[in-house]
């Protein structure tokens, strides 16, 4: 058991609560995923397509480009990421804004 929170400690479900659980396995009834898929999604919270094609077998022919892509926007607005590295992306997303000012 320790080794296994330990582990959780350092991933990005660490900062999932049982209601974050719920809401996303609520949204994602409408993506025809097993529950092993499911469970990896929640685990791992991929932010890119490649990282979906990795957790969901046979990603290539059971997806469209469209489906990877809602699923990516309800793991990235359902689940929570990292705050400090949420924070640095957002702070290198408006230091690229101010570059192409």
């Amino acid at each position: 058991m320790y080794e296994t929170l330990k582990y959780i400690s350092k991933t990005p479900c660490r900062y999932q609560s049982p209601e974050i659980v719920r809401d996303f396995l609520v949204a994602m009834k409408g993506h025809k995923l097993t529950k092993a898929e499911k469970l990896q999604l929640l685990n791992h919270r991929p932010v890119t397509a490649v990282e979906i094609q990795l957790m969901v077998e046979e990603s290539e022919e059971r997806l469209t480009e469209e489906q990877i892509e809602s699923l990516l926007q309800t793991v990235t607005s359902i689940l929570p990421g990292d705050p400090e590295e949420q924070q640095r992306d957002s702070a290198m997303a408006t230091e690229d804004k101010g570059d192409q000012a």
